[in-house]
């Protein structure tokens, strides 16, 4: 009798955490993996700027779904079978150590992503996977007997009892018209973490300083966003944590204003208008006669304090004790509404990640499996998941990819 034959379109993460699981939970299957590219793994190798952030320190899975903008209500049966602390177990069992940094990541000790690479590999070849590159699936036939006719870009046709797409975000649309070609409806893609555009004179020259804690803000009235962390300025604007995170959550309402409009930032991280004048007095009674560009508060930096200061209008060498009511007020406003002109967006180096893919409505998440074609499956980035910068959308592919996994094996 033939070995079920299992194939999955995609040789990310998403697709060897589902060829892997899928040949170890049924040995007697045939599992192959079809990669359009010369090789495979290729965004865990970029991942992290080199080390791939694995997963987060985020082993409760109600507080694990709050990371995911788009896919949290789906993920919630999944993440009770398969979370992060599975996912660091299963690697640490397989030899790979993982190390938590200060932010909650969590990367290989080795700090290199050719680890994970490693052991994704070595596991495929251990359990038989077959790895079929160069190698792109151009159309397929669900055939009435439940099969699939698979034609391969190298003039091939292949038989699979069960197949998964895991091609990873639909923005290059191949995954999607896969997708729709057996019946699925597909969101389009957006990008989803990226980096902020602007030219505005504060920030000149000051690439490279950060703040610890603010609160940044885009539209307005019930559809604007708000999101807290650190932020980094480049030289082409503004990044960090507080930016990547408005960005995947407003990743629709960023793509409908053309990536334009009015970033606020409130450099205080929240702190309330009575509690900044209270220290403005306190800064006038104890230290009177400095120059407040010498007396940078609220942890600023010192350059990033001068800058603010300017743009408030307030004097080179004005005294704490010389400080006007207007002048205060100004600085007041500054200080907690910061408004800068965004006028375009820049892929986050380490991270790219879309919005949008196959309707979620439309898959089994306790299977993975199709629910208007059997037999399908999907996996990883292709689904309209995704989560924001910190390991998460490796995690919800390591969860995805393990869920189709078990099930793939199945014989109807």
């Amino acid at each position: 009798m033939a070995k079920r034959r299992v194939v999955i379109v995609g040789g990310g993460a998403a697709g060897f955490f589902s060829a892997i699981t899928c040949a170890e939970a049924h040995p007697d299957c045939q599992v192959i993996i079809l990669e359009q590219g010369s090789q495979v793994l290729q965004k865990v190798k970029i991942s992290g700027g080199g080390r791939c952030n694995v997963t987060h320190q985020c082993f409760e899975a109600k507080e694990l779904l709050m990371r995911y903008p788009r896919g949290h209500r789906e993920l919630i049966g999944p993440f009770h079978h398969w979370q992060a602390r599975d996912t660091v177990e299963w690697f640490e069992s397989r030899g790979v150590r993982l190390k938590t940094e200060s932010d909650g990541r969590m990367f290989p000790v080795t700090d290199s992503s050719q680890t994970i690479i490693d052991c994704l590999l070595n596991e495929a070849q251990k359990l038989c996977v077959e790895v079929k590159l160069n190698c792109e699936l151009k159309s397929v036939v669900k055939q009435e007997n439940g099969c699939f006719d698979l034609e391969l870009s190298d003039g091939h046709y292949m038989t699979a009892d069960a197949l998964m797409l895991a091609t990873g975000g639909t923005r290059a649309a191949k995954g999607a018209k896969l997708a729709e070609s057996l019946g699925h409806l597909t969101i389009p893609a957006v990008p989803s973490l990226f980096t902020l555009r602007t030219k505005d004179g504060r920030l000149q020259g000051l690439a490279g300083i950060s703040k610890e804690t603010v609160s940044v803000f885009f539209g307005q009235g019930e559809a604007e966003l708000r999101q807290s962390g650190p932020l980094l300025i480049t030289h082409e604007g503004l990044s960090g944590p507080a930016i990547l995170k408005l960005s995947a959550w407003g990743a629709r309402l960023f793509a409908e204003k053309n990536y334009i409009g009015i970033l606020r930032v409130d450099w205080t991280g929240g702190e309330k208008a009575q509690d900044l004048r209270a220290m403005f007095m306190r800064c006038r009674k104890e230290t009177g006669k400095r120059q407040l560009s010498t007396q940078a508060l609220l942890g600023l930096p010192t350059r990033l304090w001068e800058r603010l200061l300017e743009h408030a209008g307030i004097p080179i060498g004005r005294r704490w004790l010389e400080l006007k009511k207007d002048e205060e007020d100004s600085l007041l406003q500054e200080l907690t509404q910061s408004r800068f002109q965004i006028d375009g967006k820049s892929m986050n180096k380490e991270e790219f990640v879309t919005c949008g893919g196959v309707c979620t409505k439309e898959i089994d998440f306790r299977t993975m499996e199709s629910k208007c074609c059997p037999g399908l499956y999907f996996s990883g980035e292709i689904l309209n998941i995704d989560g924001v910068t910190g390991g998460f959308n490796f995690q919800a592919a390591w969860t995805t990819g393990y869920l189709a996994g078990k099930a793939m094996g199945c014989s109807a």
